[in-house]
C-alpha cells in the first residue's frame, strides 16, 4: 500500500466524502465525514494535493486544509460534470472530482482571501437589495394602477407617487393607504442602504490604486473597478485577454466543423454580475459616444455605422474587458484610442 499523494473532496452542508489514491492508483480511500470530522481527518494525513469542486464554500476550506500543510485545487465544476458515472451518488462525484483532477488539460480555479469574498459581498449583497427595491417599487406602482393612478416611468415617476401617498391623496382610498405606507417605508429604508454599500464600494475603489487605474477607462466607474479587482484579484490566473473575455461570457459561442466556422451569439458563461457591470458601462459610454461623436473611437464610429447597437454594445464591452486585463497586467494606464 503507498502512501496517498492525492485526494478529492465533494463537500456538501454537512457530509462529506473524501476519495485518496497513491500515485500507483492502486490504493483508494473513500471515507464520508461530518463536517465538524474533516479537518480532524486531514490534519492526521500526509501532506498532500486535495482537489475540491469550486462553489461557494470551497474557499473556505481550500484556505483551512492549506493551513494544515495540503496543496489545495478547486476545480470548476463544468470540468468534472463530464466524468460523473451513472447512478450519480457523492461516492462518484468524489471519483469524478478526482478523474477530472488528472486531465492535463483542466485549469484550476484560485482560492479566494478572507478580503476578497468580503469585497464579493458587498457587490452580491447590494444586488440583493436593489432587485428587493425595484420589486417593491414594482409593487407600489401596480396598486396605484388599479385605482387610476399613474406617473411617468423612471425615478421622476416613482417620486410623484410616493409624494402622493406621503400627502396622502384624495385618489387614494384610506384603505389602501394602510398597505402603502408600510410597502414605502420599506422601499425607502432599502433605498438608504444601497446607497450606503454604494458609497462603501466607492470609497474603496477610490483609495485603490490598481482601481483608480482601471476607473481611467472609458464605461469603467468605480463599481466596476471594484468588482473586477474583488473577483479576479490580480488577474494572472488568466493566460491572455480573451481568456477573461470568455471567463465573463462576453465571447461568441462557436459550433464549427472541418473548414466551416459558425460563430454565434455571447456565451454568457461565468460571472454574470461582471457582464452585467461591463454591458452597462458599455451601453452608457456608447451613449455618450453617439451624443458628442468627436469623442468616440474610430473603431466604435465605424462599429456603429455598420451594425446595430446592441451588438456594438457587447462588443464594446467585450473590449473593455480585455483592455482591464492587460492594464491589471502591465499596469500601465490608459491609452486612449484615435478619434475618428
Amino acid at each position: 500500500m503507498g502512501q496517498i499523494n492525492r485526494y478529492a473532496v465533494d463537500i456538501a452542508k454537512g457530509v462529506f466524502q473524501v476519495h485518496g489514491e497513491d500515485a500507483e492508483r492502486s490504493t483508494k480511500v473513500q471515507k464520508r465525514l461530518a463536517r465538524g470530522k474533516l479537518l480532524a481527518f486531514f490534519a492526521k494525513a500526509a501532506p498532500a494535493l486535495v482537489v475540491l469542486e469550486a462553489c461557494g464554500t470551497a474557499h473556505y476550506w481550500a484556505r483551512e486544509l492549506a493551513k494544515l500543510g495540503h496543496e489545495v485545487h478547486l476545480i470548476p465544476p463544468q470540468h468534472v460534470k463530464p466524468f460523473v458515472k451513472r447512478n450519480k451518488n457523492d461516492a462518484r462525484d468524489a471519483e469524478a472530482i478526482f478523474e477530472a483532477s488528472l486531465r492535463p488539460g483542466t485549469h484550476f480555479v484560485p482560492v479566494k482571501s478572507v478580503e476578497q469574498q468580503a469585497a464579493r459581498a458587498l457587490h452580491s449583497g447590494r444586488d440583493l437589495l436593489v432587485v428587493q427595491r425595484t420589486a417593491l417599487g414594482n409593487h407600489i406602482r401596480s396598486l396605484l394602477s388599479e385605482i387610476g393612478v399613474t406617473a411617468a416611468q423612471g425615478a421622476a415617476g416613482a417620486a410623484a407617487l410616493y409624494a402622493l401617498i406621503d400627502a396622502e391623496h384624495v385618489s387614494i382610498p384610506a384603505a389602501m393607504l394602510a398597505v402603502l405606507r408600510p410597502l414605502l417605508d420599506q422601499w425607502r429604508s432599502l433605498h438608504q442602504a444601497v446607497e450606503a454599500l454604494g458609497d462603501d464600494i466607492e470609497k474603496a475603489a477610490r483609495s485603490d490604486p490598481r482601481a483608480k487605474l482601471l476607473m481611467q477607462i472609458d464605461g469603467v466607474g468605480p463599481i466596476t473597478a471594484h468588482a473586477v479587482l474583488a473577483a479576479i484579484g490580480d488577474g494572472r490566473q488568466f493566460a491572455c485577454a480573451r481568456d477573461f473575455a470568455a471567463w465573463v461570457g462576453l465571447t461568441p459561442q462557436q459550433h464549427s466543423s472541418g473548414d466551416k466556422t459558425r460563430l454565434g451569439r455571447i456565451t454568457k458563461a461565468g460571472d454574470k454580475r461582471l457582464r452585467r457591470l461591463f454591458v452597462l458601462g458599455a451601453s452608457s459610454w456608447i451613449r455618450h459616444a453617439r451624443h458628442k461623436p468627436d469623442k468616440a473611437s474610430a473603431w466604435l464610429t465605424g462599429l456603429l455605422a455598420r451594425r446595430p447597437v446592441k451588438v456594438a454594445v457587447v462588443a464594446q464591452a467585450a473590449k473593455t474587458a480585455r483592455i482591464i486585463w492587460a492594464m491589471l497586467i502591465s499596469g500601465e494606464d490608459y491609452r486612449a484610442p484615435a478619434t475618428a
